[in-house]
Order: C-alpha cells, then sequence, then structure tokens
C-alpha cells in the first residue's frame, strides 16, 4: 500500500524518475510550455511552482547568502545554468504579484500511439504584462 507515500513513480527507478522530472522542468522554464502525458505533468507542476517560489522569496530576500542559496537549491533540480539564470533574473519578476498558481495545464487529447492522455503545461504570464503598451 502506498499510505503516506509522496510523488508518483511514472514505471521508473528512482534516478530515472529525477532525471525526467528534471528533463521536463528545465524544458518548461526554457520554452514555456511543454506538451507531455497528464501523469508527468502533474508529477512536474508541484516541482516546477515550489522553483518558482523560490525564486520569487530570493528576490524578496536582503541578505546576499539567501540569494545564493536559492539559486543553488534551484541549480540542483534544473539542467544548465542558463536556465537557472532565466528563473530568477526573468520569470521570478514577471511573477512578483502573483500569489500561486504559475503553471496551467490544458487536455489535447488521447496520443495516437497508445490513446495516453496528451496535456500542454505552460507557465501562465499575465498579459498586461507580455502585451506591447498601445499608444493613444
Amino acid at each position: 500500500m502506498r499510505h503516506r507515500m509522496a510523488g508518483k513513480k511514472l514505471s521508473r527507478s528512482s534516478d530515472q524518475r529525477l532525471a525526467l522530472r528534471r528533463g521536463l522542468v528545465t524544458d518548461l522554464f526554457r520554452h514555456g510550455a511543454i506538451q507531455t502525458t497528464e501523469a508527468k505533468a502533474a508529477a512536474v507542476r508541484g516541482m516546477a511552482e515550489k522553483l518558482i517560489t523560490k525564486a520569487k522569496q530570493s528576490l524578496a530576500a536582503n541578505d546576499a547568502i539567501k540569494v545564493v542559496n536559492a539559486r543553488r537549491l534551484a541549480a540542483r533540480q534544473i539542467y544548465g545554468n542558463e536556465i537557472v539564470k532565466k528563473l530568477f533574473d526573468e520569470l521570478a519578476p514577471k511573477f512578483a504579484t502573483r500569489p500561486g498558481g504559475y503553471t496551467r495545464v490544458y487536455k489535447l487529447g488521447p496520443r495516437h500511439g497508445d490513446a495516453a492522455e496528451m496535456v500542454q503545461l505552460e507557465l501562465v504570464i499575465d498579459e498586461e504584462e507580455e502585451a506591447p503598451k498601445k499608444k493613444k
């Protein structure tokens, strides 16, 4: 029985599961959206939300040691230093006023090969910030 066990196994060993989650989160931050199965998106969504929250908290921190520590903690879970830099320097300020719910899931329907339910996991960025300002 799986009483009080957190996370899904996704039919993989622990090292493969960690690598899968790290890869999916890295691609989510790199591209802004990924298409994957519903189970993988559910497993990755919490990890991505926690990383964005950690990046937001480091923006408010006055202590340089806490800022560096937050980047190190994020670097353990993301592939590539350029993605960590993008998370802290570009994405975290965009989510600074948002209290939570940084990701959105759209159902896409079954995959042709095995009929696995496919979804699109994307970052929720406010349209007001992204849209260019219109001149009056």
